[in-house]
């Protein structure tokens, strides 16, 4: 069975180009019509690759390939970054690897697919039923934003009371103070300016201090863990003030340019930079269920699900004025 359905491009001018894919449902994929995406930093990255945009999606599934038996036509599902799997390894448990990469596994070589789109096919071995209490737009940055987060809050080691910062109340950081409170982690916020104070101590924030590079805030206690939610260009030698001992930072923005790191102070005091890959698909479930049953939500900004509208939702988000994720939202 074919599907022709339209997408939305990145091209080498920067500019959102509108085009009609053509694709034939293979062994277990499955054809899903697109209601709402998330807008991701990653997005602006890959503005200029040509590839279809996006990798927050919530969509109906409209057909099924051969073999499929997991979904059925007509459930609300989301679909993120992995666009199928090989099952053959244990490499869907703890992220990407080399192996997938060269084998085109993983959505980074799947180019004419993306959630920018007024439908996508996925392997449905990828997708996830999303639970009624979630809406689409709420359940759309979940895909991404709160899978980046959730598996860090959940996997390496965090335990109820540690003291946990997070650095950057955006599009990541809000929604990692909302999930971390809800876990019972002491959350420890530190931005820019005092100007999201309250807006932190209303998602479940303990503490909110203001931090500018090489000026620790005099009333800060050493952190535990600290998120980096904020600007990927940071001075990791700035931050080693902040840290227990032994204590983990999370590097959660990307950014191309290679970052300084103190070596000799990160082992004197026990500090460990961690890395996280993309979400698991045993993380995303349990993301869902967890944020359906607390009933944590982004908050949220939203924008048609048009070049005009992914236009006008990246320029918000260049600008630093989204509050606090974009979501394209399909019209009737």
């Amino acid at each position: 069975m074919s599907v022709t359905f339209d997408v939305f491009r990145g091209s080498p001018e920067g500019k959102i180009v509108a085009d009609k894919v053509t694709r034939t449902l293979e062994h277990n994929e499955v054809y899903i019509e697109t209601t709402a995406s998330g807008l991701c930093g990653t997005d602006e990255h890959y503005l200029k690759s040509g590839q279809v945009l996006g990798h927050e999606g919530i969509g109906i599934i409209k057909a099924l390939g051969a073999s499929v038996t997991s979904v059925k036509v007509g459930d609300r599902v989301g679909f993120a970054f992995t666009h199928s799997i090989c099952a053959s390894c244990n490499n869907c448990a703890t992220g990407w690897d080399q192996y997938c990469k060269e084998r085109k596994i993983y959505g980074a070589s799947d180019f004419d697919n993306g959630t920018f789109s007024l439908g996508a096919v996925w392997d449905a071995n990828c997708v996830y039923p999303i639970p009624e209490k979630l809406s689409s737009v709420d359940a759309a940055p979940l895909m991404c934003a709160g899978a980046t987060v959730w598996t860090v809050l959940t996997r390496f080691g965090i335990e109820a009371g540690d003291r946990v910062g997070i650095m950057g109340v955006g599009g990541l950081g809000h929604i990692a103070i909302k999930l971390a409170a809800a876990m019972g982690y002491h959350v420890v916020v530190l931005s820019s300016s005092e100007s999201k104070r309250q807006e932190a101590t209303e998602y479940g924030a303990s503490e909110y201090h203001v931090f500018r590079s090489g000026e620790k805030p005099q009333d800060l206690k050493s952190l535990k863990h600290l998120l980096l939610c904020g600007s990927g260009g940071l001075d990791y030698q700035s931050l080693i003030p902040l840290m227990d001992s032994p204590s983990s930072i999370y590097p959660l923005t990307a950014t191309f340019e290679p970052s300084a790191i103190p070596t000799l102070q990160l082992c004197f005091q026990g500090i460990r930079i961690q890395g996280s890959l993309v979400a698991s698909r045993h993380s995303i479930r349990a993301l869902l269920e967890f944020a359906s049953k607390k009933k944590i939500v982004p908050t949220t900004q939203t924008f048609p699900l048009t070049g005009e509208g992914i236009e006008e939702a990246m320029q918000v988000l260049r600008d630093g004025k989204m509050r606090y994720r974009g979501v394209l939202v399909r019209g009737e």
